[in-house]
């Protein structure tokens, strides 16, 4: 199971998506978007456009923000 999450600093959205993967014991890759803007096009074109964060793919599944649900 392979789990990419976008983020970027400060954002609470992506913290609670964070700590959600963690406290299931998922492994994730992070990407964050302040420290790589490199990668927001990436982004950009995984999610459709979508210009929000958190942007979670999970075993090819693309979920744009994030609820408190996963």
């Amino acid at each position: 199971m392979s789990i990419s999450i976008y983020t970027k600093t400060g954002c609470p959205y992506c913290q609670a998506a964070k700590d959600w993967l963690k406290s299931r014991g998922k492994e994730y890759e992070e990407i964050n978007l302040s420290l790589c803007p490199d990668k927001i096009e990436e982004m950009l074109r995984v999610s459709g456009g979508a210009r929000k964060v958190p942007v979670i793919i999970h075993n090819g599944q693309v979920t744009v923000g994030f609820n408190g649900r996963g």
